[in-house]
């Protein structure tokens, strides 16, 4: 493994033969640690069809793949970037080859990663943090899971349970339509997302063409092993609140979550997430992977972890000392916000803040002429 004999040759993942595609899914699936949708060639490939940055070093003729993006003067990102929460190299168990001769193929001066699988040798020494990403476990069953959620707190279960009740009382019977093929139920759930990101003084990803169309295609994409899930919770006939995001044939993980503000005091995003687990659990998942950080409701939903790495590597160039100047105070904030709740809930507040007035200054939108 690795070694002076690696052999490295870099191409596009729309220009990999069958056998390489083939040779890449059975890497993946035979490795837990790699059962991601976000590693899968599935999302390489579309990712190729709408970005010219994107790339894949292929190791030993197939004894791994290294999924990237090559940005100006050397920058190398994980493949999806801010979209993704998992990256890594899709290898056999323990293969380890040098990360910086590896760069040097791709012809990268740096590569940052924030959501690294933690642990592959490769990229281990290069870690400067490893986080926990919470997870719904459903390989006991769905019933073990709620107890689990019980226990980690009975009272907001027994609260989401009166909200779930009151609501349908209220509003109309709610139900959960799994895995919907529907685009305009796609077309509502982002709507809802780009308001919160609006709302909520973030960038609305969902402005991007790009990203609009590479959701579209996962949602439209649906094999045995990989695809996008959409689901939406109704009540009555009223969609109040949804999650798209993707899966392989046993994990689902956390994507697109928004829900219609009308009902906001129904907490109609955990009401769903709990059905979503249920529904999940039946469809054959065995666990849905929220992410790293953030929010407080995945800690009491969570029933297992997994972990995921930070870090950097690069070669000496001066586009490296840049990245390096540019980026570090960042991360260390980031991780300092992130490790304690109170300076996180104190962030959300002023990013909100900004989202509002941001709303308030822009000017109303003219509808087209011809529109309807």
């Amino acid at each position: 493994m690795g070694g002076a004999r690696t052999a490295i040759r870099v191409t596009r993942p729309g220009l990999l033969g069958e056998s390489e595609v083939a040779r890449w899914r059975e890497l993946q699936k035979a490795d837990p640690s790699l059962d991601n949708p976000f590693l899968s060639v599935e999302f390489a490939l579309a990712m190729d069809a709408l970005r010219d940055y994107v790339r894949v070093a292929v190791i030993n003729d197939g004894e791994a793949f290294f999924p990237y993006e090559r940005h100006a003067f050397g920058i190398g990102k994980p493949l999806g970037g801010f979209l993704t929460t998992c990256h890594g190299l899709i290898s056999t168990p323990g293969f380890k080859l040098d990360a910086k001769a590896l760069l040097r193929a791709c012809r990268l001066n740096v590569f940052e990663f924030d959501h690294m699988v933690a642990g592959q040798p490769s990229f281990a020494p290069f870690e400067n943090d490893v986080r926990p990403a919470p997870v719904m476990d459903f390989t006991s069953g769905f019933d073990a899971w709620l107890e689990q959620v019980k226990e980690n707190s009975p009272k907001n279960l027994k609260t989401v349970r009166y909200k779930e009740r009151k609501f349908g009382r209220e509003q109309g019977e709610l139900r959960l339509e799994w895995d919907s093929k529907d685009p305009e139920v796609l077309r509502t759930l982002l709507q809802w997302k780009s308001d919160q990101y609006r709302r909520t003084g973030r960038v609305d990803r969902f402005a991007q063409p790009w990203i609009v169309e590479l959701t579209e295609r996962m949602h439209a994409l649906g094999t045995p092993d990989f695809g996008g899930v959409l689901t939406m919770l109704y009540a009555g006939d009223v969609p109040v609140a949804g999650h798209f995001g993707l899966r392989t044939a046993t994990t689902l993980v956390g994507w697109f979550p928004a829900y219609d503000t009308e009902y906001a005091r129904y907490s109609p995003g955990i009401v769903h997430h709990m059905q979503m687990a249920e529904h999940a659990a039946r469809a054959g998942i065995q666990q849905v992977d929220m992410g790293k950080g953030g929010k407080e409701y995945k800690d009491w939903l969570k029933s297992g972890t997994l972990y995921v790495s930070e870090g950097r590597i690069s070669r000496p160039s001066a586009t490296a000392a840049v990245h390096w100047a540019g980026r570090t105070p960042f991360n260390k904030a980031r991780t300092i916000v992130l490790d304690r709740p109170s300076l996180y809930r104190a962030a959300d507040r002023v990013l909100k803040g900004f989202g509002r007035v941001r709303t308030h200054l822009r000017p109303e939108p003219q509808e087209p002429s011809g529109a309807r």
